[in-house]
């Protein structure tokens, strides 16, 4: 259950980066899912570090920190995509 969860948020993180970043992602859903897992875990990773990762009630900072993450993660990974794709079709 763990995984499904981890990919549910990794979905809903990716889209909520995608629709932050202006611009046109070219990535692929799969891709933005991937991303949005790895944002979750940066985010997890800089909470814990921060000393927020578990408070009473809702952890605003760790999913504010979250977010910030995959919105990194997405838009460096798009932009790694399209550089890589690039390269393919003149290939």
């Amino acid at each position: 259950m763990g995984w499904l969860w981890a990919i549910i948020v990794g979905f809903v993180l990716g889209l909520l980066a995608k629709a932050i970043i202006p611009g046109k992602q070219h990535s692929p859903l799969w891709l933005i899912t991937i991303f949005g897992i790895i944002g979750a875990i940066a985010g997890n990773a800089l909470a814990r570090a921060f000393g927020i990762e578990a408070t009473p009630g809702i952890d605003w900072g760790r999913h504010a920190l979250q977010v910030v993450a995959a919105v990194v993660v997405v838009g460096l990974g798009d932009m790694l995509y399209m550089a890589m794709r690039g390269n393919r079709q003149r290939a």
